[in-house]
């Protein structure tokens, strides 16, 4: 199948970027109920299974079927900012209550208890399912964010580099395997979509989406702005584990066990298995820990009886190798 947009000078003109921490939640919920089919996200799908079994997602789960034909709009509206929080996006969900029951009649199939009372009340459906959404990007995202981010904002600057060198043209030309850019048509190779479709006028969105691998998401109906999710690079190097020796000045500043606590922190990490890795007692690993935090070097993230630490954004560009 191929979906073909159709490019306006205006279009064309209207071509941006965004980040979307809503989106991440919901393509990331597919991967953990169907980890053998995302390889190179399978890690992390491992990694955070146990913590999600405390985490009550039952409606965002229904509301991603796997394998996924068609999500619900209103469950990951395009965001209407190139940087959005998180909070921002749920204020806007939870504002889409008029949309809930259209977006629903044009999903296929029975609907499970829980989605038919989103169906029957969009507003109290809408408050649990901001809810659900929050604990479950506390447990499975927020700990990796920064790292996240980073190959996100990376990607985006590579996009606007091509875009400086060679026009909208060779920018899009390289966006995916699957998309061809020829005479002012995007043509997409989808698994769930064909046609040909006008962007109306709004422009483009696209929106580097790491849990989106390997497929393409698009959204080109009203009242939505047409976007595109697309895979950004080098989403392998978010969770290989590299061992990274931290700059002289860095360690000559912080002393050599709080820049070698920073370093080993590539990944979300608990207190224990810091204390093995570095040769320290976990209450020596604690105290190291909460000197980094209070400094905003690394962040602590709890979901039930586990304790994650991880690196801020500072710490990332202090060490000198933020993720490719």
């Amino acid at each position: 199948m191929t979906l073909n947009l159709t490019f306006t000078a205006h279009d064309v003109a209207n071509i941006r970027f965004a980040i979307s921490p809503l989106g991440e939640v919901v393509a990331s919920a597919r991967v953990v109920k169907d980890p053998r089919a995302h390889p190179l996200l399978r890690p992390w799908a491992d990694q955070v299974r146990r913590r999600l079994q405390q985490v009550d997602w039952r409606l965002l789960s229904d509301l991603v079927p796997v394998p996924t034909a068609t999500i619900a709009g209103f469950t990951c509206t395009p965001p209407s900012t190139s940087i959005p929080d998180l909070e921002l996006e749920l204020a806007t969900m939870r504002g889409a209550a008029d949309r809930v029951r259209s977006d629903l009649d044009e999903i296929p199939g029975p609907r499970t208890k829980r989605v038919q009372d989103l169906y029957d009340d969009p507003e109290k459906g809408l408050e649990r399912l901001a809810e659900e959404v929050e604990n479950y990007w506390r447990a499975a995202l927020l700990p990796y964010w920064p790292a996240i981010r980073s190959l996100l904002e990376g990607e985006i600057l590579y996009r606007a580099r091509l875009l400086a060198a060679g026009g909208a043209g060779r920018m899009l030309t390289d966006l995916d395997d699957a998309v061809i850019w020829q005479d002012g048509t995007m043509r997409i190779r989808h698994r769930q979509v064909t046609g040909t479709r006008s962007l109306r006028g709004l422009g483009l969105l696209l929106v580097p989406c790491v849990f989106v691998w390997p497929r393409i998401f698009s959204v080109t109906t009203p009242p939505y702005q047409p976007t595109v999710r697309y895979a950004p690079r080098g989403i392998a190097t978010l969770w290989e584990r590299r061992r990274m020796d931290p700059p002289e000045a860095l360690a000559a500043v912080l002393g050599q066990t709080r820049a070698r606590l920073l370093a080993e922190l590539d990944q979300p990490t608990s207190t224990r298995d810091l204390a093995q890795r570095v040769g320290l007692s976990q209450p020596g690993v604690n105290q190291h820990l909460t000197a980094l935090h209070r400094a905003g070097l690394c962040s602590a993230h709890r979901t039930g009886r586990y304790v994650l630490y991880a690196r801020t954004a500072v710490a990332e560009a202090l060490l000198g190798d933020p993720p490719a």
